[in-house]
């Protein structure tokens, strides 16, 4: 077994019949439990690496393996996704008809849990984010900090082991993102997460135990 849960291997992401490069050869080991900032300009392919390690994405060449089996051949990306990733975005997308406690189950349906557990579990999780007024509340009587909270919540429904954050203080107030960074700074340590965030903000960067930096599709220096 690989000694990196997360590696890839010559990973290149190419769109527009190979006119856009966004990931040019990128080779990345990440250990269990490591906190990895990813930073880098706008457009230095930062998201694109993250859809690829989640199973949102396919490459165009190269492999993303995990615990050293590739994603290629994994049985169920779509089970990849749900028990082993938990995903934080810069835009939260929460669904706009549903209250935040049915917003944090929506991972869990179709799982093995009953109903009940799964109202248990989404409100023992918006407690630990702090939200435990805020249950029936929808995403639009929810400040941007809070939906970001509501989000993280969602992220943790299925108790991932690898949590992936695409700017997830983005569309925050300096505030707000304290407490989101701090929150996931928590989760890491004190679930023993391996957390990778992607920022272009030098203050969220600071947090992580290592940081890569990325321009043009490419790790730099």
């Amino acid at each position: 077994m690989s000694e990196y849960l997360l590696e890839t291997r010559d990973l290149a992401k190419s769109y527009d019949g190979g006119r856009i490069q966004a990931l040019r050869g990128v080779d990345l080991q990440v250990a269990s439990g490591e906190f990895v900032a990813i930073r880098g300009p706008s457009g230095s392919g930062k998201s694109t690496l993250l859809h690829l390690l989640g199973g949102l994405d396919t490459p165009s060449r190269g492999e993303v393996f995990y615990r050293g089996r590739s994603l290629s051949q994994h049985p169920s990306l779509n089970a990849y996704r749900s028990r082993c990733v938990g995903f934080v975005f810069q835009a939260f997308h929460l669904l706009p008809a549903l209250t935040a406690l049915q917003n944090v189950q929506v991972p869990m349906c179709g799982g093995n849990r009953t109903r009940r557990q799964r109202l248990e579990k989404a409100e023992t999780l918006l407690r630990e984010v702090g939200l435990e007024e805020r249950f029936q509340q929808y995403p639009n009587e929810l400040s941007a900090g809070e939906r970001q909270r509501v989000a993280i919540a969602r992220s943790l429904a299925n108790e991932p082991e690898i949590l992936l954050a695409d700017e997830p203080t983005g569309n925050l107030d300096t505030d707000s993102a304290a407490t989101i960074l701090d929150l996931l700074g928590g989760l890491h340590s004190g679930r023993s997460m391996t957390l990778l965030v992607v920022t272009h903000d030098p203050e969220v960067a600071a947090r992580a135990q290592r940081q890569v930096n990325f321009r043009n599709g490419s790790i730099c220096a």
